[in-house]
């Protein structure tokens, strides 16, 4: 069992200078035309009192979160189940990490930084001619800006539809949670689920966009 850094490190070779050095303190033009372009990030959070880490995916039209300018970001919320697992955790410690992800792009960009959760017409009102008004949006103090090389994408092969599984391999969502849950109602099918919430994004988009 690996219980000190000295014995983790004693595993692995030193990073390369590369690797030390491509980390930047602040959003660059290759980093803000990567998040441009991405439909499609996970955003990780914490908790007070040892709670176990959340992390959430987050997605919209390429380009949903914005780059204010070299050090902020703003990610807004939209509709989900009610949980606020995520905006509970900011609340209680701000640190956060997000990684981002473009279709097709193996390499992924990841933003460390700290959050602070905004209501003002100032900052929800910017999201106004998107799918949806959001109701907060999470604005990011970013502190350290990575790219992450391609082998993850390559040893996974998820850009490779060849690879993919079929989609019976699983149950439908709905199947599982009732199994979870030990109900006993008929499982809504994959078609009924995905009709559902095609129209529940469907009544997200404002007036303006139509």
């Amino acid at each position: 069992m690996i219980q000190t850094l000295e014995q983790l490190r004693g595993l692995y070779a030193a990073p390369g200078e590369r690797a030390r050095r491509k980390q930047l303190s602040g959003i660059d033009a290759h980093a803000r035309r990567f998040i441009a372009l991405s439909p499609f990030c996970v955003l990780a959070s914490g908790g007070a009192n040892g709670r176990l880490l959340d992390a959430s995916p987050r997605g919209g039209e390429a380009g949903f979160v914005k780059v204010l300018d070299e050090h902020t970001l703003l990610l807004p919320d939209s509709g989900g189940n009610n949980r606020l697992d995520t905006l509970e955790n900011l609340i209680a410690d701000p640190r956060l990490s997000l990684i981002f992800l473009v279709p097709g792009v193996e390499e992924t960009l990841r933003i460390n930084g700290r959050a602070r959760l905004r209501d003002e017409p100032e900052f929800v009102d910017r999201f106004a001619q998107e799918r949806q008004r959001p109701k907060l949006v999470i604005e990011v103090a970013a502190r350290e800006v990575y790219l992450h090389c391609a082998k993850a994408f390559m040893r996974s092969r998820l850009w490779e539809p060849a690879g993919w599984p079929a989609r019976d391999a699983l149950p439908t969502m709905n199947q599982m949670i009732s199994d979870q849950m030990g109900l006993a109602a008929p499982s809504e099918t994959q078609e009924a689920m995905r009709a559902r919430y095609l129209a529940q994004l469907a009544q997200e988009r404002s007036p303006e966009k139509e």
